[in-house]
């Protein structure tokens, strides 16, 4: 089965964001834990923890499908000591957000090394970064997202995500969201059922679709290999509709969260009952 939601708003709280969700059809949903440009927020109350668990429960959404994401400001692989700490802390804080939720998963953009060092020291720095916070929280999973490779982050090959994971130590508690216009835009073509099928034969054996814990779905407008993040509605970007026809017709999809981040809110529930009409 297919879970299919958005990256849903928390004003006023985030036991809101399950409300949210509801209101536009969705069987799964995407947050932000605290304010997305701010590197810390007030904690979370009993009340917002409570309600939270209490409208997921009433809506019907299980943690499996629930995909919050971390702050932009965030860099796991920052070459400066100082500014690492900090963005480690807050990664922590956000995972520790996530557990009192009683959620599985924190997603987040993996890192940049802002031109100051190399890509593998990078992606070092990040699964070392990873390996702290995971040793001081109890469940949670750490579910890195592609890049498109825009300026100097990494997280744009199959190959950077492998090697993240690689040095994990907990391999239970490590995980891949893939974004398809991230993807597409870095290089891998997903337009014809071709290039779909060899895209994602490459990420099996580079990864693995065990680590695939869900997927932003979103159009692109940019072209491929452009290495441009800009997200389209589906089926106006250069991906066009077949890429998300295939994604609904593959079981290897199932039962994960399948969150949109087109950039028009206003049409969210029709771009999900859009994605269930491709389902033959």
């Amino acid at each position: 089965m297919k879970y299919i939601g958005a990256h849903v708003s928390t004003s006023g709280g985030v036991e809101n964001a399950p409300l949210n969700a509801k209101e536009i059809g969705a069987t799964a949903f995407a947050l932000f834990t605290k304010n997305q440009r701010q590197w810390f927020s007030k904690p979370l109350t009993e009340d917002n923890i409570s309600k939270f668990k209490d409208n997921c429960e009433t809506g019907g959404y299980s943690p499996d499908h629930i995909l919050p994401h971390d702050s932009y400001l965030i860099n796991l692989g920052n070459p400066d000591a100082e500014k690492l700490l900090k963005s480690k802390k807050a990664f922590l804080d956000e995972l520790q957000r996530c557990e009192q939720l009683g959620l599985k998963y924190l997603n987040f953009h993996p890192g940049s090394h802002l031109g100051q060092n190399s890509e593998d020291e990078c992606l070092e720095t990040i699964a070392d970064s990873i390996n702290w916070a995971l040793s001081q929280t109890e469940f949670a999973t750490a579910v890195i997202e592609n890049t498109a490779g825009q300026g100097n982050n990494v997280g744009y090959k199959f190959e950077h995500l492998a090697k993240i994971i690689g040095n994990v130590k907990d391999k239970s508690r490590i995980g891949v969201c893939i974004d398809t216009c991230h993807a597409y835009t870095s290089g891998y073509d997903i337009r014809t059922e071709e290039t779909f099928l060899n895209t994602f034969q490459q990420f099996e054996k580079l990864v693995g679709f065990q680590y695939l814990k869900g997927m932003h779905i979103n159009d692109s407008k940019k072209e491929l290999a452009t290495r441009v993040d800009r997200h389209d509605s589906l089926g106006e970007g250069f991906i066009g509709l077949d890429a998300f026809k295939f994604i609904m017709n593959d079981d290897r999809f199932d039962g994960i969260p399948l969150i949109l981040e087109t950039p028009n809110s206003e049409i969210w529930a029709d771009e999900i009952k859009l994605l269930y009409s491709l389902a033959l």
